[in-house]
């Protein structure tokens, strides 16, 4: 069906107006051979709140951007190959229902569909769109990925020391390898993670420890243990209040 539609006047089309709704901003994505699977709103759980994101699933990459107009214009284009995707379910906890985490090596984060049937539908849709590029590619799925930030509104003090409380002076930080929120002291170095920067990036003196010695699995598996015990009522990735700051702290 992908290969029927992709050189189709209706595919083409419906991606042109994808185009003209982000503008001169947003980068061209008419290329041969792509096709749009599908578009809808998600929740995307940002740093300081959930937010409403529009987002184009096409047989290569997922786009999304923020809805200035509805179905007629967006901003701040994000575009992730497909390739380097890995997804999984997030169970349902207060308020927040329907949700996965969205995984590449450069960033991170959790979203949330309106009702159970589209995610399931979202989420078959992806994962069929990646194991087709895989397998034409001959390439194996991505086993790295980026850390899911701990919100902001999850940590009171530091989640590393224990003891640094956080005020409008004493600033919350991120340590990109684990995500952990953390203050000024514990995430003082920096290391080199050429999957999400050129130059060296924050990171806690924990994972620190461990990269410099070569521990890089000890370090992940922190990570995920520390996303699995986090409320699941605001995870988020890195700060999203424009969806471009990822050099934030």
């Amino acid at each position: 069906m992908v290969d029927r539609l992709a050189n189709s006047e209706a595919n083409t089309r419906r991606i042109s107006i994808v185009e003209n709704c982000f503008g001169a901003a947003g980068q061209p994505l008419t290329i041969p051979g792509r096709v749009l699977i599908g578009e809808g709103v998600l929740t995307k759980l940002c740093r300081k709140k959930p937010k409403a994101r529009q987002f184009f699933l096409f047989n290569d990459i997922l786009v999304y951007g923020n809805i200035v107009i509805q179905k007629k214009k967006y901003n701040k284009q994000h575009i992730i190959p497909l390739e380097n995707v890995t997804i999984d379910s997030i169970q349902d906890e207060g308020d927040l229902r329907n949700g996965w985490l969205i995984k590449t090596p450069t960033k991170s984060f959790a979203v949330y569909a309106a009702t159970a049937t589209e995610k399931s539908e979202w989420m078959n849709h992806i994962n069929k769109c990646v194991s087709d590029l895989l397998s034409k590619s001959g390439k194996t799925p991505s086993n790295e990925h980026a850390a899911v930030w701990v919100p902001d509104s999850e940590a009171t003090v530091c989640m590393r020391c224990q003891k640094a409380k956080f005020t409008p002076v004493n600033r919350r930080h991120h340590c990109r390898k684990c995500g952990f929120v953390v203050c000024g002291p514990c995430s003082e170095k920096r290391f080199l993670l050429p999957s999400q920067s050129s130059k060296p990036v924050r990171i806690c003196d924990f994972c620190y420890d461990l990269l410099s010695s070569g521990e890089m699995t000890a370090c992940q598996s922190t990570r995920s243990d520390s996303y699995s015990q986090s409320p699941k009522s605001s995870l988020n990735d890195v700060s999203d209040d424009d969806d471009d700051e990822d050099s934030s702290d």
